[in-house]
Parts: C-alpha cells; sequence; structure tokens
C-alpha cells in the first residue's frame, strides 16, 4: 500500500498545532533568573581569614589555574622567654576561570575550609584576560555562599562537639556544687 501524497507533510501541520498550543518550558533567561539547585556549582569563593597559604589547592589543581603569592612575617614571642615565630601572609590569591575545569579538586583538599562553591554563574567577560579574578571578587562572591543543610537528626553527634559538651558539663556541675568550709584543725568532730 502506497502512503498517500501529502500525509507526511499533514502529520507534521499537527505537530506544530499541537506543540503551538501547549504552554512553553523555556525560561526567557535574562528576564527570568533560573531557580537553581540550593548547591549549585557556580564559581568559587575565598574565605580569606581561613587561608593559611598553605599552596595545597595550587598544587592539586589540574589546570594550574591559581595562582597565589606570598610573603614570611614574623610574629614576636607571645610570652617573655618565648621565640619569634614565623607565619606566611597572603599576598595574592587568584583564579583564572578561562582555565579551570570546576572540578571542586581545591575546594576537597583545602584543609581549613578556604575555598567554597558560590551559585553565581554571571561572571561572563569580553576579554579572556578578565576572566583572571583576584581576591577581592573571590571575596565578594563568598557571601554568596549558602549555608551548608541541616544534619540529620538521627545522626551521631560529632565527637568534637560531644566532649566539648561533656566538658562543659563538668565545669557547670563543679561550679554548682556547694563548698563546705575548710576546718581548721584539719579533724572532725
Amino acid at each position: 500500500m502506497a502512503p498517500i501524497p501529502g500525509s507526511g507533510l499533514a502529520k507534521g501541520l499537527a505537530v506544530t498545532l499541537r506543540t503551538m498550543t501547549k504552554k512553553t518550558v523555556t525560561e526567557q533567561y535574562p528576564d527570568a533568573q533560573p531557580d537553581l539547585p540550593p548547591r549549585t556549582r557556580g564559581v568559587i569563593g575565598l574565605f580569606e581569614e581561613n587561608c593559611t597559604v598553605c599552596m595545597l589547592c595550587a598544587r592539586e589543581c589540574p589546570d594550574w589555574c591559581i595562582y597565589i603569592d606570598s610573603h614570611k612575617e614574623t610574629v614576636p614571642a607571645a610570652a617573655p622567654g618565648g621565640r619569634e615565630r614565623s607565619r606566611n601572609v597572603l599576598d595574592r590569591f587568584a583564579i583564572d576561570f578561562s582555565l579551570c575545569m570546576y572540578c571542586g579538586i581545591c575546594i576537597e583538599v583545602c584543609p581549613f575550609d578556604a575555598l567554597f562553591w558560590s551559585p553565581e554563574f554571571e561572571y561572563a567577560e569580553t576579554d579572556i584576560r578578565e576572566l583572571t579574578h583576584e581576591r577581592d571578587k573571590l571575596r565578594e562572591w563568598m557571601w554568596t555562599v549558602p549555608a551548608p543543610p541541616a544534619l540529620d537528626p538521627g545522626a551521631e553527634e560529632p565527637k568534637e562537639i560531644g566532649t566539648a559538651r561533656k566538658t562543659a558539663e563538668k565545669l557547670a556541675a563543679a561550679q554548682a556544687e556547694p563548698t563546705a568550709p575548710a576546718d581548721p584543725q584539719g579533724e572532725e568532730s
């Protein structure tokens, strides 16, 4: 049986008419901001106060897109007779987002929680050289990082918090105990 001439055209027009009458699912991006999941990976935010300039993030980055400069600073002794200490001071922390592949290795290896995922995604530039963002811009993105999700109510209490709570309870119990006056003779009657 031969197909009826024009049946393909009629089927195509029927599909077109059906889709024209349905509501569109496309969001018009510049006019309507998309609803992003809570832990969206956008850009990397820097919490500079936690950075100890250990360079782990720069060493582990497979793209070598993190640039860190620092200098050593001498800290005077805390107590008389103590020795001076030296510490690293952060001079420059920059990420070249034209090279970054958003793998998150730098965030995972940071032992001091100085790097976080920010949901910001609108950072396009007209010049590729402007995609290297310095620490000021990375710090601005830090304040857009959402709070971590709440702990599972059925989960065990972390050991650090449990130990601190028990110590605080012992101190509170010790302070609440009434102290008996001491016998000057040291003997009981």
